[in-house]
């Protein structure tokens, strides 16, 4: 899985049934520009330091904790981030307490190819322990990472899953929607769109999806279902 998170702030109570089990359907999600993205602070006793040497254990560890689905081995970190590691220090970041625990983290990272000028940003690896999870820390995580991507990508992708549906709706209030391509292709990815609508009853998700659900994709996005920037046609 190319990016992941394992927790997000809690939801207001929600008017669909929550009763309703949720498989945990893989699914990718498109912002298309960084203008206007919330913005939030960490709570008190809280603070952002960055990736430091030796980090790579601290950031297992934290995963570790926090993965509610599958199994985090250490060599998944070097699959992540082992050949870029001196990119680390300006696009991870970790949320530590007053005493200088690590209680999350977030990647600022790129989608596909770093050298690329018109790459996406990726929001990457988010998780926060569980013993500090429901304190509002997602929230601001979100928009440290999002600052980052800002400063060097047009637009931004994720990838989640059904099964994380209150870091689904932290992804929603900041702008992020379904892949409308990926949902052309895979109607599996549909069913589990619905199904996060039922329980969130979101209103830009239920309105993506009365908009798009019915109907081929348009190509309003110059980008690809691959992440590959192609040119805009004019006129269109």
């Amino acid at each position: 899985m190319s990016s992941q998170e394992t927790t997000a702030n809690r939801a207001p109570e929600s008017t669909a049934p929550d009763n309703m089990p949720l498989e945990n359907t893989s699914f990718n999600m498109v912002r298309d520009d960084m203008q206007g993205f919330p913005l939030y602070e960490l709570p008190p006793g809280y603070q952002f330091r960055t990736y430091q040497p030796g980090d790579d254990v601290t950031w297992t560890r934290l995963n570790q904790a926090a993965e509610p689905f599958f199994e985090v081995k250490p060599e998944l970190w070097q699959s992540q981030f082992g050949g870029d590691v001196d990119a680390l220090p300006g696009r991870m970041f970790f949320v530590t307490t007053g005493s200088g625990e690590v209680v999350g983290s977030i990647t600022a990272w790129w989608e596909k190819e770093r050298a690329n000028p018109g790459e996406r940003g990726r929001i990457h690896w988010v998780m926060v322990h569980p013993a500090h999870q429901g304190r509002g820390l997602s929230k601001p995580m979100m928009t440290r990472a999002m600052q980052r991507l800002a400063e060097s990508h047009p637009a931004a992708v994720l990838g989640t899953s059904s099964g994380r549906i209150w870091a689904v709706k932290v992804y929603l209030d900041f702008g992020f929607l379904p892949n409308a391509e990926e949902i052309a292709e895979k109607p599996e990815v549909l069913a589990a769109w619905q199904q996060v609508q039922r329980r969130l009853n979101h209103p830009a998700l239920g309105a993506w999806l009365a908009a798009n659900a019915a109907r081929p994709p348009k190509s309003a996005s110059p980008y690809t279902a691959t992440g590959t920037w192609t040119q805009p046609r004019v006129g269109k």
